[in-house]
This record gives C-alpha cells, sequence and structure tokens, in this order.
C-alpha cells in the first residue's frame, strides 16, 4: 500500500486531496483543500516507514515548530500540523511556482542583477529565522520556490536548529554536500555564518550554472569545502562583475570569521556590488586544515517538502589535532623531554590496566545467535546472562537482537549480561470494522501493527467506501505484521436497465422487478397503441443502475370522450379549426342550396351533438349557393335526384 493518498482522499477530516506535487527520502507532498478555509495548501506527509522512529518524528515535529514561528513574506507558511492514517502530517502554504534549482537548470546562468534581487530575498528570510535564534542548516536552491513574479519563499526547516535543541549527534553532520558549510562538514556547530555560506554557493549556482565543488561522492565533495578555494565565478562567466565576484568570495571563506558577520552585512554587500562597490576584505586571519575521515560517509533519507536530490547525513570525525609551532627557541631543544614522560605515562597506564584486568574477560558478540546459543557461549566465558523479551517485527522468535554490555567490551567474571531476545512481533486482536470509514479502519488496523491491502466489493447494504468484513475476521488474535484484507464496499451492485418499451405494463414490471428494480409508472392517452403497452421508459435501455434503483414507465391509455362541438351556421374554415381544436378529424361534404345565406356555411353536421371519440371523424355539410335550384316554394330541400359533392378535411 503506498503513502500517498489517492485523490480525493479526505486527510485528518479537513483536507481533500486534489493532486500529488512531490517526494522526498522523508516524506510526500500533496496538493490538497481546506474544507474548512476554502483554501489549497500543501500537505507534507512523513512516510510511514519513519512514523515509528522518534528521531523522525521529533524532527518532523521540530519543522512545524520551526516554521510556524517564522511568518515572513519570504518564508512558506505552516499552517497546521497532525496525525492521519498512521503518520504525521504538516499542512503549509501552497505555492504556485518552481523551485530555485528548476530555476537555475532551465535558465541559468541568470544575470547578476536577478540573482543579487533573489540571494537577497533569501537572506531576508535568513535574517529573520537568525533573529529568532533558528539555523536553518540546509539552505540550497532546493528549498527556495520561486513564483512568476521573481519572488521567493524559503521552505524546508525540517533540520532547523532552534535555540540549544541540536538533533544531530556527536560527528553527525545533516544537510547537503554541495551546499555545506567547513564547519558542518567537519561536525563542528553551526551558527547564522553557515547559512550565510550555504546562501553563498547558492548565489555561485545562480551566477555560474554550477555549483562551486563536485565529486564522485559525498565524501569527496565535503573534502573539497573544507580544503579547497572556489573557482571564481567569472573564470566560468565573464559577465559576473568583479566587485559581485568580491562578495561571492567573501561569503565562501572557510573561516566563519571571515565571512559576513551576519545578513544584513551580506545584504549590504550585494547592494554594494550592484554600484559596483566591492566589500572590504575580510581582517580576521585563516587557517584551513584539511578534514580527514577515519568511517563511512552514510546516506539517510532527506527531509523537506520540496527536494529534488536527497540530502545526506555525514558521519565525520573532528579534524585532527594540529599542534601550533612554538613561539620560542626553546620548543626544538625540548622535544625528547615531552616524548620521554609521554612514555612513562603511557606505561603507568598499561600497567595499571593489566593490574586491574587480570580477572576480566572479553564478551562475546552474541547478537543474531539464538538464545540457547548465546547463554552457552556467555557462560563458557565465565560470564551470566539475562534474558530480556523485546518485540521485533523483524527478527524470528528466540534470536538475540541485542546486548549489554555490548561484544568485544571488557568485563569482570560473573558479569551480567543482558540479551534482549526477540520474542516475536507480539499479537493483537483484530477489532470488528463493520461498516467503518475505509480510512478510519486501516489507521485503526495499522495502528495496532498490522499490515492492510484493500479488495473492493459491492453490498446492498454497507455504504460505499465503508468496511464490509476483514480477513482474518474481527476477534481473531494475530500476529503483528500479518497482512489483513480489508473488504471495502463499492456500494450497491449494477445492474443494466432491459428495453421493455411495447410490452404491457404487467410483463414490463415483472421484468424490471425481477432484476431488482423498483417501478413506476405513468399514464398517457394514445390512440395508436392498445392500452396498457408500455410508450417510453426512464432512465433508456442500457443504462446502468444500482439495484432498488427506480425505472418509471410511460403506458398507453384509451382516449376519453369529449364534447363534440356545435358548428351549424358557422363558415367552413371556423367550423373546421373549432372541430381540429377540439380534438376531432373533420370530412367536409357540398350540399347545394338556393338559399344565398347557407352559401360556404355549415348546414348540418354528423355527429351533430353529445360526445365522441377523440380523434374521431366529424362530417360536416356546407352549402354550395344554386339559383336555379327549386324555384318553387319549398326551395332549399334537396331533390332527390341530387347528388351532392364530398371534400374532406384531414
Amino acid at each position: 500500500m503506498t503513502d500517498v493518498p489517492e485523490t480525493s482522499a479526505i486527510i485528518d477530516g479537513r483536507y481533500r486531496v486534489l493532486q500529488r506535487i512531490g517526494s522526498g527520502g522523508m516524506a510526500d507532498v500533496v496538493c490538497a483543500e481546506d474544507l474548512q478555509l476554502g483554501r489549497k495548501v500543501a500537505i507534507k506527509l512523513l512516510h510511514r516507514r519513519f512514523a515509528e522512529d522518534a528521531e523522525f518524528v521529533e524532527r518532523f515535529r521540530r519543522e512545524a515548530s520551526s516554521a510556524a514561528g517564522l511568518q515572513h513574506p519570504h518564508v512558506v507558511a505552516v499552517y497546521d500540523r497532525g496525525e492521519w492514517d498512521g503518520t504525521y502530517y504538516i499542512a503549509m502554504e501552497y505555492l504556485e511556482g518552481r523551485s530555485l534549482k528548476r530555476l537555475v537548470l532551465d535558465e541559468g546562468p541568470l544575470a547578476p542583477e536577478r540573482a543579487i534581487d533573489l540571494t537577497t530575498q533569501i537572506l531576508k528570510a535568513a535574517r529573520f529565522a537568525h533573529k529568532r535564534g533558528i539555523i536553518h542548516r540546509d539552505l540550497k536552491p532546493h528549498n527556495v520556490i520561486v513564483d512568476g513574479e521573481d519572488r521567493a519563499k524559503v521552505t524546508d526547516f525540517g533540520i532547523a536548529k532552534a535555540g540549544a535543541s541540536d538533533m544531530t549527534q556527536t560527528g553527525s553532520i545533516m544537510g547537503t554536500a554541495q551546499y555545506l558549510s567547513p564547519e558542518q562538514a567537519q561536525g563542528f556547530a553551526v551558527s547564522a555564518p553557515s547559512d550565510l555560506y550555504s546562501v553563498g554557493i547558492i548565489l555561485y549556482e545562480m551566477l555560474t550554472g554550477q555549483v562551486p565543488f563536485e565529486g564522485e561522492s559525498a565524501v569527496t565533495i565535503a573534502l573539497k569545502q573544507v580544503g579547497e578555494a572556489p573557482v571564481p565565478p567569472s573564470a566560468i562567466n565573464p559577465a559576473v562583475p568583479p566587485a559581485l565576484e568580491a562578495v561571492v568570495l567573501r561569503a565562501l571563506e572557510k573561516d566563519p570569521a571571515r565571512r559576513f558577520a551576519d545578513a544584513d552585512e551580506f545584504i549590504a554587500a550585494l547592494q554594494g556590488a550592484a554600484a559596483g562597490i566591492a566589500p572590504a576584505p575580510p581582517t580576521a586571519p585563516t587557517r584551513v586544515e584539511a578534514l580527514q575521515p577515519t568511517g563511512p560517509f552514510v546516506p539517510i533519507p532527506p527531509v523537506g517538502a520540496y527536494l529534488e536530490p536527497d540530502p545526506v547525513r555525514y558521519y565525520a570525525p573532528p579534524p585532527p589535532y594540529v599542534e601550533e609551532p612554538p613561539v620560542d627557541g626553546d620548543g626544538p631543544s625540548r622535544w625528547w623531554v615531552a616524548l620521554l614522560v609521554g612514555l612513562l605515562v603511557a606505561g603507568a597506564i598499561v600497567a595499571v590496566l593489566l593490574l586491574f584486568q587480570k580477572d576480566q574477560v572479553k564478551v562475546p558478540t552474541v547478537v543474531g545467535a539464538p538464545q540457547a546459543e548465546a547463554e552457552l557461549r556467555l557462560k563458557n566465558e565465565g560470564l551470566s546472562s539475562d534474558a530480556i523479551p523485546k518485540e521485533s517485527a523483524t527478527q524470528p522468535k528466540g534470536q538475540v537482537i541485542g546486548q549489554d554490555p555490548a561484544g568485544g567490551s571488557r568485563v569482570d567474571k560473573n558479569t551480567v549480561i543482558d540479551l534482549f531476545v526477540s520474542s516475536g512481533p507480539g499479537t493483537a486482536e483484530i477489532p470488528d470494522l463493520t461498516g467503518q470509514p475505509r480510512s478510519a479502519a486501516l489507521k485503526a488496523l495499522q495502528g495496532l501493527g498490522f499490515r492492510t491491502t484493500e479488495q473492493r466489493a459491492s453490498d446492498d447494504t454497507v455504504k460505499e467506501n465503508h468496511v464490509i468484513e476483514t480477513r482474518p475476521a474481527s476477534g481473531e488474535q494475530r500476529d503483528k505484521g500479518t497482512t489483513v484484507v480489508v473488504v471495502i464496499s463499492s456500494g450497491r451492485q449494477r445492474v443494466q436497465v432491459p428495453k421493455v418499451t411495447d410490452l404491457t405494463a404487467d410483463d414490463a414490471r415483472s421484468t424490471l422487478q425481477s432484476l431488482g428494480f423498483q417501478v413506476a409508472t405513468k399514464q398517457q392517452e394514445d390512440d395508436q397503441h392498445d392500452p396498457g403497452t408500455v410508450l417510453a421508459q426512464d432512465p433508456a435501455p442500457a443504462t446502468s443502475l444500482p439495484k432498488g434503483a427506480k425505472v418509471t414507465l410511460t403506458v398507453a391509455q384509451q382516449p376519453k370522450p369529449v364534447d363534440v362541438p356545435d358548428v351549424t351556421g358557422q363558415g367552413q374554415n371556423a367550423a373546421t379549426r373549432a372541430l381540429e381544436k377540439a380534438g376531432f378529424k373533420v370530412t367536409v361534404t357540398q350540399q347545394p342550396t338556393n338559399n344565398l345565406d347557407e352559401d360556404r356555411h355549415v348546414i348540418s353536421q354528423d355527429p351533430a351533438t353529445g360526445q365522441a371519440k377523440k380523434g374521431s371523424t366529424v362530417t360536416i355539410a356546407v352549402g354550395q349557393f344554386d339559383p336555379n335550384l327549386n324555384p318553387e316554394p319549398g326551395a332549399g330541400t334537396i331533390p332527390s335526384a341530387a347528388t351532392p359533392g364530398t371534400v374532406t378535411t384531414p
């Protein structure tokens, strides 16, 4: 299971994930929407593999605390922090832009004026932090975000030193090799000038497109930081003016005392360089001592939200002691005295050690051995042992995973050696998570020490994204580290709607209900289909719906009888419109008449009155004047031999 939350996941009930921004060795960063304040934020999530490491969690917590106290236009704001889904997060200001490293790669070398402006902004952030007792210790272009208007903000205070709180151990250095100050590379205490050295490296890179010191390994680079002078920037980019080059070289002095005293002095020197004025040379003497590492330089995971290459931790001894030459003429003639005294003291120490260690034995290394074998080996050396059970998710039960005193040390006979013996990962009971939200269920299982994997299944009763069941089932005891399958509901099963038009309403209802749909009907008058025929359905055929969804059917209904309007005496056109408006078809017949008032008017209609089926035909007889018809009294009647014409109106 990936550490990165899915798009649309809700972090801690407040932040909806929009997209992934990037990843470093220590944390992932996503862009999210703050549902309470309606703004975008960057969420930095500690990798779960570090969530149980107290040092990493403390460093992560300190990053939030350090940065939260730095409200400044050139420092990325920290809004919130918390725990979620088995790990820890920091909510920070979301910035539209790119890292200064990416900007230099895309556009470098930068123009001197632009480099001065960006460096000044970084120094203002550093000045603000330094005045509050915070040393960044990992200033580099990867940790500077630049927007479209060249406004810079410093981020990633993950290894910042606040006051006396220093997470590093003796001889341990944190940072990124290409940007480390010489004192950091040698494991010495850091101060504000250490950050200014790193800013000098950043300025050098902006002006030349490259860092001053590179090598095949971090060790090589660290050695160069301590013992080599940088190539002058103008040798790489002739466009760098002498005054600005003097500022860069002053910032990169090996001796912190010869650098700028503080960020304000550095800013003033940059302003002077913009005007063509070089800074005054440093007055303090300097002496460079080469770093002589005696152990490996061990990389650790990176720290920070916007890292591109991984920062590393270096383990290096302090530089060897170099005795200053004597200041008078007595030293060379008395060296043998010092040598003799040293030999006598060394002999005395050896004699004492031999005297007090004659009853001591060397403790064998038994880490990795089975408990019984370890106890036997200690007994054979005249030592006792005491087994201390300790849970371990990675070592088999009964194996020695630690010892105190350590192997190789010398102790008195019969000394009790503490053996830390793996009791396995331990066990825990799988809780009942049925109906619980997905994220809460996964967090609960991971909090108990289980690994988790997910499966999706449809369910008619459990809501979508909620737990149907776990495998193994709730109530069962399992070793921590066991993988628990969490079955997550994808909602009700979906079924395609079949075509039921032209079926009878009863047949259509039966078909739909057999597939799990609810059925509703509505009537529509229709004289083209048999009553009860399905005319239409909603949704349309082939639509995918969850079981239990409703399908509405439109069913044909026989038209109801309507009143036939009386149109006798009306003109043919008016009568036709009235009948058609009432829903009837009209057939027109011509009837000769010698009555001029009846010419082109309805003389009679069939049916004449009452009701008729809507859509049926009404026949109207329209008079056609004939002056020669029936001149005798009784005019207006049609002779039996007359055959009227017929006209049908559709």
